[in-house]
């Protein structure tokens, strides 16, 4: 064999992936990567718009019995951010206050807040039959508000109200 033989033998027998066959698969993974997060992210946001259905209608629920036991629902001086521990951390008889509460029964022991990130606090408004705020109990209606922020359980994105007898399904 001659010299420039070996060495056309010795090219011509290597096995391997060429840059652009790497670079394409590269590309491939990256795209899958990307619409696999993408999918991730709006399944997140989903669940916590399902949670968000879940505490409301669980709040709407323990209001319907403190009505059912006190003749109206709980006053509240104006609209008030449920779910925080140092001042809405429980629903009991002398309306929603902090997780130490004395009141009995206990209607709801921990009212839960919205799910992070994203979304707005529900917030609890007591109002009259005609709808005017109330600030002395019992009441006769109330409005829950919170927000989704996908769509879920048939809600479409956005701003919601919760009022009785229309408890979230």
């Amino acid at each position: 064999m001659k010299g420039g033989d070996r060495m056309k033998s010795l090219t011509s027998n290597k096995k391997g992936f060429t840059l652009i066959e790497l670079l394409v698969v590269l590309l491939i993974i990256g795209l899958l990567a990307t619409i696999s997060v993408v999918a991730l992210g709006t399944a997140r946001a989903k669940g916590r718009d399902t949670r968000r259905l879940t505490d409301v209608k669980g709040i709407q629920n323990a209001l319907e019995l403190y009505f059912v036991d006190l003749n109206g629902y709980p006053a509240v001086a104006s609209a008030t951010v449920l779910g925080a521990p140092t001042t809405t951390g429980r629903l009991d008889a002398t309306g929603f206050g902090v997780s130490t509460g004395t009141g009995t029964p206990v209607y709801m022991v921990k009212v839960p807040a919205n799910p992070t990130p994203n979304g707005a606090d529900y917030t609890y408004t007591s109002t009259t039959a005609a709808g005017a705020a109330c600030t002395t109990g019992p009441c006769a209606s109330y409005t829950l508000t919170f927000n989704l922020e996908s769509g879920a359980g048939g809600y479409t994105t956005g701003a919601h109200t919760a009022t009785p007898p229309d408890v979230v399904q």
